[in-house]
């Protein structure tokens, strides 16, 4: 029973504290684009307004001549 002296006023900053950072992630406007994201995926890559050293990157990264060793491969 004297645990649960400690704990109730443990949960309740705990509580107070998750509203607190609730508020400051909503005023520095994180919930602000949800769907942002999920639509930057579908986008091209060969895309005009993309920098030369963004496309070098991703043709690189892309390109690459490595490839994981089959259970077949001898």
């Amino acid at each position: 029973m004297e645990v649960i002296y400690s704990l109730i006023p443990a949960m309740i900053f705990l509580g107070l504290a998750m509203v607190v950072v609730l508020v400051w992630a909503i005023r520095r406007g994180q919930y602000e684009d949800l769907e942002g994201d999920a639509h930057r995926i579908l986008h091209d890559d060969d895309d005009p307004n993309l920098p030369a050293e963004m496309k070098a990157k991703k043709a690189k990264a892309s390109h690459s001549d490595q490839r994981m060793p089959d259970a077949d491969d001898d």
